[in-house]
């Protein structure tokens, strides 16, 4: 390579090198805070920029961000004033009552987040500015600033009771915003209704977007409404992660590939991570607005 298009090549920021790989579109979400939560360098790509490696580092991710580590994020990172529109609710369906956060609008919404906790979390661990980084203090930010809904709901478990729980509230909050996108993200064990939901046809027509953040894999997702409709699927995986090994969450992603091809599905892989790295360092903006994108 010529001298002068490798130092080119050199100058591009990492974080400008993978939005480049993304198209862009009219339904982008504003920004919030866009240069703290970018991902701090790209180590690799692959597949046409759908499979990115992130560098992580524990000294500067957690400890450098956090005032007190893995607590409280530092100031920077959050802007409280979205407490205004949030409120704690309960909701009654068929399903049974269901205790869920609502930040945004509760009636026409543009569109519709969903974060669905692993084992032993809640329906605030969702909403709590500083944890994880302030990463959830975004993702209300985003939803309120955008003419959007973030719900944070709890549910009875990861299985059939979860699924049929959580299908009741998009239910509700899609009929009251008809014309909302609607995206889940699901959190460790909380994958297991990701995919159960994939599988609801009544889900399914509605879903614009699954995000798995440290979550499990499910080989029957391949035969689902959702693998039809190529709903579009992104990983975030650290890559020292104990509970879910990544060797086989990627293993999966090429599954999606390889039977689908051009299937919109993409891989953040977060080098030194754990099991919680993807919590706190998933860019949500990014990831939004390339499921916008494609959808």
């Amino acid at each position: 390579m010529p001298l002068i298009k490798r130092l080119a090549h050199l100058l591009v920021s990492p974080v400008l090198a993978l939005s480049l790989a993304l198209p862009a579109t009219a339904a982008d979400l504003a920004s919030f805070k866009d240069r703290l939560f970018a991902y701090p360098a790209i180590l690799s790509q692959a597949d046409g920029g759908d499979y990115v490696v992130v560098d992580y580092k524990e000294a500067r991710d957690i400890d450098a961000r956090d005032e007190v580590p893995e607590r409280r994020v530092k100031s920077d990172y959050v802007a409280l004033g979205v407490r205004k529109v949030q409120k704690d609710l309960v909701l009654p369906t068929p399903a049974g009552e269901i205790k869920h956060v609502a930040v945004g609008r509760s009636e026409d919404a543009k569109i519709i987040t969903i974060y669905l906790h692993g084992q032993g979390g809640s329906r605030k661990q969702g909403v709590d500015d500083f944890t994880f980084g302030g990463n959830f203090n975004r993702i209300k930010n985003l939803m309120a600033q955008n003419d959007g809904l973030y719900l944070s709901p709890d549910f009875s478990d990861f299985g059939d009771g979860g699924a049929a729980e959580i299908a009741a509230l998009i239910d509700h909050y899609a009929g009251t915003s008809p014309g909302a996108k609607l995206f889940i993200a699901c959190g460790s064990m909380g994958g297991g209704l990701c995919w159960k939901l994939a599988a609801d046809k009544a889900v399914t027509g509605r879903l614009s977007g699954l995000i798995l953040l440290g979550s499990h894999w499910d080989d029957g997702f391949l035969s689902t409404p959702a693998f039809k409709r190529k709903v579009p699927v992104f990983f975030g995986q650290g890559s020292k992660d104990k509970v879910f090994p990544v060797e086989k969450q990627e293993t999966f992603y090429r599954s999606i590939r390889r039977k689908s091809p051009g299937y919109p599905t993409r891989f953040v892989r977060f080098e030194t991570g754990t099991h919680g790295t993807p919590i706190r360092m998933t860019d949500w903006r990014e990831t939004l607005n390339w499921m916008l994108s494609v959808r």
